[in-house]
């Protein structure tokens, strides 16, 4: 890959990966209410989850969308489906207890197969083979896939950071809800622009 098309590809795994989006926000709300320490399942999930999808879809995923077009209907709709269902989950948690957030913190497992209904993650994966690897060669989508992996997780990790920062001040039980009411609603507001998309 030419040094000018990394360096594009490496500028947009960073905006990308840091700009708000459902795992952000999440990881945001999650930091709050459970800290860093234990989020840090949820933070490797989606960046070994998105480096995995990236590498699938570029071997051939991506063909699936042209093949069969109802495909990303689906899609989308499960998706938003999902993203509702999690937005309700973040407003209704739990005010935590002596110190401790009662419920637990999205897991590995479950963060790394939530990239595969996250709309912002299908658009980054197919934006990233479609523009920085055409060809669809394998050296190619392993070189996306390792710049995402590489930039992702430090990403993902300051929202994180934000959150748990923000939980300092959230030391009253209502404060917390509110938080995690407007978390639920960014959430919501996330996957609007997903059904305006053709």
């Amino acid at each position: 890959m030419p040094y000018e098309l990394l360096t594009a590809l490496m500028g947009f795994a960073l905006v990308s990966s840091i700009t708000p989006g459902p795992n952000n926000l999440m990881l945001m709300a999650s930091g709050a209410n459970f800290g860093f320490w234990r989020t840090i399942p949820h933070m490797l999930g989606i960046g070994i989850g998105f480096t995995v999808m990236i590498v699938l879809v570029g071997l051939g995923l991506i063909g699936l969308f042209d093949a069969f077009p109802i495909s990303y209907t689906i899609l989308k709709v499960f998706s938003v489906v999902y993203l509702l269902w999690l937005a309700w989950k973040i407003a209704n948690a739990a005010p935590p207890k002596q110190g401790e957030a009662s419920g637990t913190p999205m897991t590995f497992i479950q963060a790394a197969l939530f990239q595969w209904v996250n709309p912002k993650a299908w658009s980054m994966a197919l934006t990233a083979i479609t523009a920085y690897a055409p060809g669809q060669t394998v050296p190619s989508i392993l070189v996306v896939a390792a710049v995402f992996g590489a930039i992702n997780l430090p990403s993902v990790s300051v929202w994180t950071v934000m959150g748990q920062q923000i939980r300092r001040i959230l030391n009253r039980p209502k404060w917390l809800r509110a938080f995690n009411i407007c978390m639920a609603v960014l959430l919501v507001l996330s996957a609007l622009p997903v059904l305006f998309i053709t």
